[in-house]
């Protein structure tokens, strides 16, 4: 099969964010979603932008926090395995282990992109009313690339912060937030309304 423009841009948004692609075989992969049981309207609404690729149906599970003992309950679902994910697969984790790509800008092009990945790994103060897109444990050179394509191909400038052990995160200020904001909200799903600012109040 091939992915429509859509689907491909939901997919790289994913892969930013929380998505996994899994290797399963020599040339295949699945790719697996899993969100908060709160969520999981946006995990079947990802589902259902790959159609047939998610033909099963999710998993409810519920993880125990190691240290606090909390337990949480979650949403997962996997898609089937294909060889159009398992190219995907080379492109983003070469050896094994996930990168940022050097072209990413020329695929981190759409909206519907970064509000999956903003979706995913992003979070609003909504008393300062300003926002992140936390990345964790990558390299500053991949955190660069990342935000020269924001800039470059959505003119919303990111400031880099490095949160040490947490890894790096992109900061955006109240104007490039609000930018940020009115350019994905056509995207965002009702659980995940809260990191949005209220067009009402701003």
């Amino acid at each position: 099969m091939k992915l429509t423009k859509q689907q491909t841009s939901v997919l790289i948004g994913t892969i930013l964010g929380d998505g996994f692609l899994q290797k399963t075989g020599e040339k295949n992969a699945r790719l697996r979603l899993e969100h908060s049981l709160k969520q999981k309207d946006y995990v079947f609404w990802k589902g259902s932008i790959f159609g047939r690729l998610f033909q099963g149906k999710p998993n409810y599970l519920d993880r125990v926090h190691p240290k606090t003992r909390a337990t949480y309950s979650y949403c997962r679902w996997q898609s089937d395995a294909t060889p159009v994910l398992g190219k995907w697969r080379k492109y983003f984790y070469p050896n094994g282990k996930k990168i940022i790509p050097n072209d990413i800008g020329n695929f981190l092009t759409e909206p519907i992109t970064l509000a999956v990945w903003y979706m995913d790994d992003g979070y609003f103060n909504k008393i300062d009313r300003n926002s992140y897109i936390y990345l964790g444990r990558i390299t500053r050179d991949e955190v660069d690339i990342l935000q020269k394509a924001i800039r470059k191909n959505f003119e919303i400038e990111a400031t880099i912060y490095d949160k040490k052990n947490k890894g790096f995160a992109l900061f955006f200020g109240a104007l490039e937030t609000k930018k940020l904001q009115t350019l994905i909200r056509p995207f965002i799903v009702p659980s995940l309304q809260y990191k949005l600012f209220d067009p009402v109040t701003t």
